[in-house]
């Protein structure tokens, strides 16, 4: 879901568990707090953010409300909002308030978030692409690190995004990256007993996991296996790929219609004409390994991309 690609950071403090209310038209309410609507941002299938402003503080926000269809609709928004609660990171976008709203027998999830306005990482990228450009290398790593550090915060608490991609990252005027978008997470270690449950995971991966981004080991489940963390180490492979090239490893591939479950089951191809870093490139390589036993852990991966910072030359932005 891109509903929140313009969401941007101000340093607000996170109050959890507040009540919102609509108290008048074009207003709502938040612990005794007055926020006024401001326009839409985005619009997806089951969600869509509005900004608005605080009328104390000036600051704006963005309202996502995320509309539940049935119980299970709103046990997801529920563990969106509790998932949100549980980091404390820069790198990881945080919550300002919360609440569940009942309009015209619909029930609506709401998540009161800091704006952002410089966008998503893939955002971004689209700039570079339309100017032919390229990101810096040096750019590439900082960001690449800070999107690491969200993740290892993650699975050190013991759970993964399992929707890591481009347009679930954004970045602030610094280029401080920010995880967002956390409604897919769950715990990192599943374990599968049997095909009944083997299915189960398949089918709720194909829904929620972006399959350009999907892990391998999410294509086809085996019945008796162990699904990780390393689900987003995957992601985070075509993250940087998207990085460097400025479109994912399997964009093309699905946008043509052919197989990305099988295409994952090959090694990634790093175009000859990547002009980056040799050792840019093996990090590439080293991550995207199809056989998750093979994928290194979010800490070797954050260890490599400092040694990476701490002798990779100032490389300026390249033309295309």
């Amino acid at each position: 879901m891109t509903a929140l690609k313009s969401l941007a950071l101000n340093n607000v403090p996170v109050k959890m568990g507040q009540t919102l209310c609509i108290c008048s038209r074009g207003s709502i309410t938040i612990d005794n707090k007055k926020y006024y609507f401001v326009q839409k941002l985005d619009e997806g299938g089951f969600s869509y953010v509005d900004l608005v402003e605080g009328a104390k503080d000036g600051r704006f926000y963005a309202l996502k409300k995320i509309l539940c269809h049935d119980r299970e609709g709103r046990q997801e928004a529920q563990t969106e909002m509790e998932m949100h609660q549980i980091f404390n990171h820069p790198n990881i976008l945080s919550i300002v308030a919360h609440t569940f709203v009942d309009r015209g027998g619909k029930t609506e999830a709401w998540l009161l978030l800091p704006y952002i306005g410089k966008g998503s990482l893939w955002s971004v990228l689209e700039k570079l692409r339309d100017k032919r450009s390229l990101m810096s290398e040096k750019q590439i790593l900082q960001i690449f690190r800070g999107i690491c550090s969200g993740l290892k915060a993650m699975h050190e608490k013991g759970y993964a995004h399992r929707d890591l991609k481009p347009t679930n990252v954004l970045l602030d005027e610094d280029d401080r990256p920010l995880l967002m978008d956390l409604g897919s997470m769950n715990r990192a270690r599943i374990e599968v007993r049997g095909t009944r449950e083997a299915m189960t995971i398949q089918d709720w991966a194909a829904q929620r996991c972006t399959i350009s981004y999907r892990a391998p080991e999410l294509f086809n489940v085996e019945s008796h296996c162990i699904i990780d963390e390393r689900t987003d180490i995957w992601s985070l492979g075509c993250v940087l790929y998207c990085m460097m090239m400025l479109e994912g490893p399997y964009d093309m591939v699905f946008q043509k219609g052919d197989s990305v479950a099988l295409a994952v089951q090959n090694p990634v191809t790093i175009p000859e004409s990547c002009s980056y870093s040799g050792s840019l490139k093996m990090l590439l390589s080293s991550i995207m390994m199809s056989n998750p036993q093979e994928r290194p852990n979010i800490h070797w991966v954050l260890d490599q991309v400092q040694d990476l910072q701490s002798c990779s030359p100032n490389t300026q932005t390249n033309m295309v």
